[in-house]
């Protein structure tokens, strides 16, 4: 595969892989496919109806094939009864050109940012582009008894959820079930690292492979071993690998926006991400497209109760 602008590739949650998982997990799918753009759209249900989610799609040749895709859109919903349409562009595209098609923002399911680090041809090239900071870490894990486990293994899923989970609950954030990521993991795209130190998991990082891509999608890292900075090493050490397998970029998956407050949750692991010599994607974010709108409105309101219940909770 020649390289090719990042705008251009089918983002792995637009992709026949991910169609699968959604059918594992007993999910409806419809797909469409023409000059002018493609999706993959999932239908999901609610208490009070169903909606169609295009998870970083629709996939555009450019912001005009919107329009038409939204149409075709449309007419499906009307078939399956949905209230609404839900869509994550991944080019990017104007609130007010969205807004004039009838889309309304929404929280973003999928990051609206992404950090994409290129993958040199040559292994001296991906070397010198590395963090200086980091490949010392990495030079020296063997000698220091670190461990990285690469593992398809579902069960080892639970690492993952184990760290995640005691880093989580200090900062409010709910992470996905395990069950789900046991599933992910399940999937032949999937790839979990794990480093293991005196006998101990101490970080792992889960990774998706799709098209020349490789997507940082989960990771989390035992703080009581800081210092031997094991997700850096887990890192440098699956961007190896992807080179290895002829890769052309390593995604990040989410970052913090530019002009986020030095407080934003994201804004550690964002400085991390940037640590390495890559360069920022925006996307459109996430916009709902009302079919049905009394149950529209009530659905969003519904959410915000339940929301506003789960905070008063913590």
């Amino acid at each position: 595969m020649k390289r090719q602008e990042i705008s251009q590739n089918l983002h792995i949650l637009q992709s026949e892989k991910w169609e699968t998982f959604q059918k594992t997990l007993k999910k409806q799918t419809i797909t469409s496919e023409n000059k002018r753009y493609s999706f993959l759209a999932i239908v999901e249900d609610t208490p009070i109806g169903k909606y169609l989610f295009v998870p970083y799609g629709p996939h555009l040749v450019n912001e005009k094939a919107l329009a038409p895709a939204l149409t075709e859109l449309k007419i499906i919903a009307k078939e399956y009864d949905a209230i609404f349409i839900r869509i994550e562009p991944t080019i990017f595209i104007s609130k007010k050109h969205l807004r004039s098609l009838g889309a309304r923002k929404s929280k973003d399911i999928d990051p609206a940012e992404t950090w994409i680090f290129e993958i040199p041809e040559t292994k001296e090239q991906l070397l010198s582009k590395l963090p200086k900071r980091l490949r010392g870490y990495y030079n020296t894990h063997s000698k220091k008894g670190i461990e990285i486990i690469q593992s398809h293994n579902p069960d080892d899923i639970k690492h993952l959820v184990k760290l995640q989970n005691k880093i989580f609950s200090k900062k409010n954030i709910q992470p996905f079930k395990e069950d789900y990521l046991r599933q992910e993991l399940a999937q032949d795209f999937s790839t979990l690292y794990l480093a293991k130190y005196d006998n101990k998991i101490i970080a792992a990082v889960l990774v998706f492979d799709h098209d020349g891509t490789r997507y940082y999608m989960q990771a989390a890292s035992d703080k009581d071993y800081a210092k031997l900075n094991a997700n850096g090493i887990i890192t440098i050490q699956s961007i190896l690998d992807a080179h290895e397998k002829k890769f052309l970029f390593y995604d990040f998956w989410g970052i913090a926006p530019s002009d986020a407050a030095p407080n934003h949750p994201w804004a550690g692991f964002t400085a991390y991400k940037k640590m390495f010599q890559g360069e920022e994607k925006r996307y459109s974010g996430t916009y709902d497209i009302p079919i049905k709108r009394f149950r529209f409105y009530l659905y969003k309101a519904l959410r915000k109760i339940k929301q506003s219940k789960r905070r008063s909770k913590e």
